[in-house]
């Protein structure tokens, strides 16, 4: 009788511990308050499960860093939680947290970046916008290491950071908006593109340097066709191609003013003063400049010079430029 009364007394104490502790785990994994409240939080790289919970204990996003760690090694969750930027709109689970947690549905920021920038107004607007250390991004982007890993040609990778509004994360890290933004170009140089310029005689770094070029002359997209035909006629020629933003690349810390003497100073960019294409790309051209030098207009203009209008006047003979450059440029 006795062992009877000592058995059922366990069993009521088991089923109570159990029944208090199941409460205690309903209770723990509840959603705390907060109808209609978003919350950020970043979840940093190699973050332990203990400090995730932690850290979503601390912005409210959950009640009990305990209960959460347990339900997430049930789950066996910890090592497949992804870092990044989240943003949880309260209330909310937490079986809905550790969802959006493995399946890194991080915050992605719109960054576009316009046809013609250079290496360095990029790792600006990066550094602007709080996605990426700019001068982390420029160092990676001018590195020998970082065109070899990513398949590419050229001293560095300007030239092949396709411009396109992307979807950035804080977290990312330069590497990785590099290489998304490579990726990008290696998308839209396809081998149709490749081919064309290759009837020229252009490789995929000549192809991208002398875009580039057409991308820093051209104020107006249709003229783009124009103005590769005359630098392919007066590569073909092998006459120097006189551009005035090689030059202007080549220029360390240029102040807006051209001059006759920094059109005559010789850098390995100054087109005025090497023969062919510079070493490089100049900046980071786009779909219109890379189709047009790979399908120029037809045209036996060797010069064109500047309007004023954002258009161009374009020229077969020096006789004709120099008339033109008399009544745009010199107002004569």
């Amino acid at each position: 009788m006795r062992l009877r009364r000592v058995i059922l007394f366990f069993l009521i104490l088991t089923l109570l511990i159990g029944a208090t502790t199941s409460l205690w785990l309903v209770q723990s994994l509840r959603p705390p308050e907060g109808e209609g409240v978003t919350v950020e939080v970043i979840i940093p790289k190699g973050a332990s499960l203990s400090s995730v919970a932690k850290t979503l204990v601390g912005a409210g996003v959950i009640r009990n860093a305990t209960t959460f760690g347990l339900y997430a090694r049930w789950q066996k969750a910890g090592p497949r939680i992804k870092a990044g930027e989240y943003l949880f709109a309260l209330p909310v689970s937490a079986s809905q947290v550790l969802q959006q947690l493995l399946a890194g549905e991080v915050r992605r920021y719109r960054l576009t970046i316009p046809e013609g920038l250079t290496l360095v107004e990029i790792a600006t607007r990066l550094d602007e916008a709080q996605l990426a250390d700019g001068n982390s991004f420029l160092r990676l982007a001018r590195s020998p290491d970082s065109v070899t890993r990513l398949a590419l040609e050229g001293p560095t990778l300007e030239g092949f950071l396709f411009p396109e509004t992307y979807l950035l994360e804080k977290k990312q890290g330069e590497e990785a908006i590099l290489k998304t933004m490579v990726d990008e170009f290696k998308r839209r140089c396809t081998p149709e593109l490749l081919q064309e310029a290759a009837g020229f005689g252009l490789d995929r770094l000549q192809l991208v340097t002398l875009a580039s070029i057409v991308q820093k002359e051209a104020g107006n997209r249709e003229e783009m066709p124009q103005i590769a035909a005359v630098f392919h006629n007066r590569l073909r020629r092998g006459m120097p191609l006189q551009a005035d933003p090689t030059v202007i690349y080549g220029i360390e810390n240029f102040n807006g003013n051209l001059t006759r003497r920094d059109l005559e100073t010789w850098t390995p960019y100054n087109t005025y003063r090497i023969p062919g294409l510079p070493p490089g790309p100049i900046a980071n051209p786009g779909d219109e400049a890379l189709w047009a030098v790979a399908k120029p207009a037809r045209s036996d203009a060797l010069y064109f010079v500047a309007r004023g209008d954002g258009t161009h006047a374009f020229s077969r003979t020096l006789k004709e430029h120099n008339a033109a450059v008399r009544r745009y440029q010199l107002k004569r």
